[in-house]
């Protein structure tokens, strides 16, 4: 029963899932080991040969196949995901999956399609395996509940790409953790300005960034195959460039001869200049057209810059023909850009736009906590809880709080809990508490949206006034520590309930108009400023 487990669980999986899906992630797997664990459970383990694969199949697929392998087994099963050595790929035939036939249009008579020839071609992904894998060292056992994180679809897409990650073939640079351009590329200055450090698994997932994480998971493993450009916008440190150093280093960890370039946007001007000044726009050109990733911070800089406008558009019509990909970040979505060639902004609209929001609460209290954990200073949950409350602007501001917080503990020689969190923020909750009030809330919107602050609290209902006045309460609500009867009460003594009713309208109407979510954007910044 044990040698036929997989193979069977292989035939389900075939049938059930789409067949894109099945070839993508779980045909080039190698056979699994299926062996006795405690009590009557069996343990089946399944090597994955890189860090980004293994983290798609347990969000996608893990719970799935736990469910198919008891099913079939007739007992519980435990399900334990772990990166594969090198050595492991290549080593199963053709009788190890019965799912698919062979082909024998392929060299060596396989072709990728088949068991044998995808483990081949997961072979390539072995010579090169993330640099997460050192964070794995033990198996990652797979439990019934799974993240919910991952479990979001790209619009339009169902699945989570059309192609496997493209095989790596430098593996002494992957070994060394290397993560510079090869010899090969164009000039001896185009180094990619990677941050090794930021990457996904650094990367404190949640709400926020869910739809920005996943097509930056899809563009690292599939890259130039959909989602040309990938245009990331929300305001500063909710970490836009982490997201983007992130698919640089994932996809360095795979193919290490990847050309990859991160740069921000006021690099891209002056190496315009430059070359304008010496009339070399040949060597400008070799240097960024040739590239198989480009990854650009800040997009916005590009505003009223007629020249370097050009050059980036040639760039990107280059980059694009040869299917490289191109990761952009910027303040805000593509049409709110100002001063910026309607062409260059209708290509960047052309691919896939998401926004990266202000983090929530729950996922305020994971980040300070794991980068507390970095620190070697574990934080209370208790505290985390209290800091996140009160810094709600981005994960920098986060951060910051977090230092000030361990460095007063370490300074004082004192345990941290809420006293001493409260002691070594008061100045910032002194001044979040003095310029955040419900008062200066209604005052700002209704600057904004040139309305009469007594419109906040009238009885006047036109679309023009009830507008404004929902997505006060709103920003109320998320801003401050006042409760909705409280918040009612500051708008002319309305119904909790009407307070309720705006801040689901306004929250739900935010995740899918970019335009509103910009002005919201835009009122916050002013608020906290």
């Amino acid at each position: 029963m044990n040698a036929s487990l997989w193979p069977q669980c292989l035939v389900r999986l075939a049938a059930e899932l789409p067949e894109q899906q099945f070839n993508t992630w779980i045909r080039p797997l190698p056979p699994a080991d299926v062996s006795g664990a405690d009590g009557d459970a069996l343990l089946v383990t399944l090597r994955v040969p890189n860090r980004f694969k293994l983290d798609w199949i347990r969000s996608q697929y893990a719970a799935k196949v736990q469910s198919l392998l008891t099913e079939i087994a007739n007992c519980p099963v435990e399900l334990a995901l772990t990166l594969s050595a090198p050595r492991d790929a290549g080593t199963h035939d053709a009788a190890a999956n019965p799912a698919r036939g062979h082909s024998t249009g392929h060299p060596n008579g396989q072709s990728p399609g088949t068991p044998a020839g995808a483990a081949r071609h997961a072979a390539g992904h072995n010579t090169g395996l993330n640099i997460g894998q050192a964070l794995a060292s033990a198996p990652l056992r797979v439990g019934s509940a799974m993240p919910a994180h991952n479990s979001a679809q790209l619009p339009g897409s169902g699945q989570p790409g059309g192609a496997a990650p493209a095989p790596g073939s430098a593996a002494a640079a992957a070994a060394a953790g290397h993560t510079f351009l090869p010899a090969s590329a164009p000039s001896s200055g185009n180094r990619n300005r990677l941050n090794p450090a930021l990457t996904f698994s650094t990367l404190v997932p949640g709400r926020a960034n869910q739809m920005a994480r996943t097509a930056a998971l899809h563009v690292a493993g599939a890259p130039g195959q959909m989602y040309n450009p990938l245009f990331i916008y929300g305001g500063v440190g909710l970490g836009k460039t982490h997201l983007v150093h992130s698919v640089g280093n994932a996809l360095l960890a795979d193919r290490p001869d990847a050309r990859v370039l991160y740069l921000h946007a006021e690099q891209f001007i002056t190496d315009v200049v430059r070359n304008y000044q010496r009339k070399t726009f040949d060597e400008l050109k070799a240097k960024y057209h040739q590239l198989d990733l480009l990854l650009i911070d800040d997009v916005q800089f590009f505003a009223g810059k007629e020249r370097t406008q050009e050059e980036f558009f040639n760039a990107f019509e280059a980059l694009v023909a040869k299917k490289a990909h191109i990761i952009m970040t910027s303040d805000t979505y593509p049409k709110g850009l100002v001063d910026i060639d309607e062409r260059l902004t209708s290509r960047f609209d052309a691919g896939l736009t998401v926004a990266i929001e202000p983090p929530e609460l729950e996922m305020r209290v994971a980040i300070l906590m794991k980068k507390a954990d970095a620190e070697g200073t574990p934080m209370p949950e208790d505290v985390a809880f209290f800091v996140a409350k009160n810094v709600r602007a981005n994960v920098r501001e986060l951060e910051g709080a977090l230092r000030k917080v361990l460095a007063y503990s370490r300074f004082s020689h004192k345990d941290i809990n809420i006293a001493l969190a409260r002691e070594a923020l008061k100045d910032l909750l002194s001044i979040q508490n003095r310029q955040i009030s419900v008062e200066n809330i209604q005052k700002t919107v209704a600057d904004f949206y040139k309305i009469k602050v007594a419109d906040m609290y009238s009885k006047k209902r036109p679309a023009s006034i009830a507008r404004p006045r929902q997505i006060a309460m709103y920003i109320a609500k998320e801003m401050t520590q006042k409760s909705l009867p409280e918040i009612g009460e500051l708008f002319g003594g309305r119904d909790h309930t009407t307070v309720l009713h705006a801040v689901r309208k306004i929250g739900g109407e935010r995740q899918k108009n970019p335009e509103l979510n910009q002005q919201l954007h835009v009122l916050e910044q002013t608020l906290k400023g």
